[in-house]
């Protein structure tokens, strides 16, 4: 179980990988916005998409979970 988890403090923009995919190394899954930039958040290993933990417009801090790659 790998968790995906923000680099930084900002807004869910995008979101780019649904429950249920596979995703490669590398891959993004979740792009946030802080400061007007966008920050891509990419899966750290291969697998498939078991839970978001974030909806588009959600608030994340440094560190929380977006979401749950097996």
């Amino acid at each position: 179980m790998q968790e995906i988890k923000a680099s930084m403090a900002g807004s869910v923009w995008k979101i780019v990988a649904n429950v249920g995919d596979s995703v490669e190394e590398g891959q993004d899954i979740v792009i946030l916005e802080s400061m007007k930039m966008e920050i891509p958040i990419a899966a750290e290993s291969a697998g498939t998409v078991n839970e978001l933990k974030v909806a588009e417009g959600d608030f994340v801090n440094e560190g929380d979970v977006l979401a749950i790659v097996e």
